[in-house]
């Protein structure tokens, strides 16, 4: 099969399009022929190595954390999925790798594809979408009425939770350029901030909870806005000793996530707030509750571009330049 591949760790490291053998598959496991699959910020982080303290892998390496597809073959104890059927999902983190011609996956890891949708736009949901059903339900457990900051509106996660979140009956607020503006308040936002020409921590407080999806200075601003008792659900902060001991990580890597979260243990007592990082895990069960919210019109996927499988280099650097307005998908068949 065809697959873009990387041999090593690295910003400038090089795409190479090359022939890999088949995917073998186990008794609960599904193949599946992708015909779409969708970039994300944890695929150039894995690339340039910055992954490494939580996530190992083998070369060469198959990119890739969601997508899809058509069942072409099922495990000898699959009964949920059969061959024709269309999916969609986001494997398990030890076996990502949709930047290829088929993939295969456990079958708690996929679920049908929404029927609404073309594969492009379906291959753009399951990560986004699950990372921010598993922020609002899981962790946060939003509420109706509750006061809810967005970062980075307009971006493929963005999107999403402002639906979602609007969906649940929250009050959002989100940040965005003047390019994102319309977008985001297509997708429901109520209160926009130009994050540049206005500062958020200044405009914003008593709010119940923030989704950062940008970390550094932006999470640390964000716990200012909160109210006492609030959280912040980061995707790309620091992760800290709780999630150190859920993903049990061993003693030693927990202990150096104590230290090097001590920042944000500090901000969270200033503040009397509560921090969670989270690592999106697989949900196929998940994926069925999303696929119901977008056949009914509720939540509808946000494409910028879409590439070919041969220009993945490009369309890398597209997602990389922080340009896009919604997903980059791949088109693979």
């Amino acid at each position: 099969m065809k697959a873009v591949i990387i041999e090593k760790y690295g910003k400038n490291v090089p795409f190479v399009m090359t022939e890999q053998p088949m995917p073998s598959i186990g008794e609960h496991d599904v193949l599946v022929e992708i015909h779409a699959a969708s970039l994300n910020p944890i695929d150039f982080k894995i690339k340039e190595g910055k992954m490494k303290f939580l996530l190992n892998y083998r070369f060469p390496l198959i990119l890739g954390n969601d997508f899809s597809g058509v069942v072409v073959k099922v495990g000898t104890r699959v009964n949920t999925f059969k061959p024709g059927d269309e999916v969609y999902g986001r494997p398990r983190k030890n076996r990502i790798g949709t930047l290829a011609e088929f993939i295969a996956v456990h079958e708690e890891d996929i679920w049908l594809k929404p029927q609404n949708l073309t594969f492009e736009e379906a291959a753009s949901i399951p990560l986004v979408g699950l990372t921010t059903y598993q922020a609002f339900v899981d962790i946060l457990n939003l509420q109706k009425g509750q006061k809810f900051l967005i970062h980075a509106g307009s971006g493929g996660v963005g999107t999403f939770a402002i639906q979602l979140a609007k969906l649940m009956g929250a009050f959002v607020a989100t940040t965005a350029s003047d390019k994102g503006h319309e977008l985001v308040k297509s997708m429901g936002a109520d209160l926009i901030i130009n994050y540049k020409t206005e500062n958020f921590e200044e405009m914003l407080t008593g709010y119940d909870a923030v989704f950062d999806t940008l970390g550094g200075e932006v999470l640390e601003k964000s716990f200012r806005i909160l109210k006492p008792g609030g959280q912040i659900v980061s995707i790309s902060g620091m992760p800290n000793t709780s999630f150190g001991k859920e993903a049990k990580l061993g003693w030693m890597k927990t202990a150096i996530l104590s230290i090097a979260s001590r920042k944000i243990k500090a901000l969270e007592k200033k503040s009397q707030t509560r921090y969670h990082f989270l690592f999106m895990k697989p949900s196929g069960a998940q994926l069925k509750v999303i696929k119901e919210f977008i056949e009914e019109g509720r939540i509808k996927p946000v494409i910028d571009k879409v590439y070919p499988l041969k220009d993945a280099g490009q369309a890398f650097h597209y997602l990389e330049s922080g340009s896009a307005k919604g997903k980059v998908v791949i088109r693979i068949k």
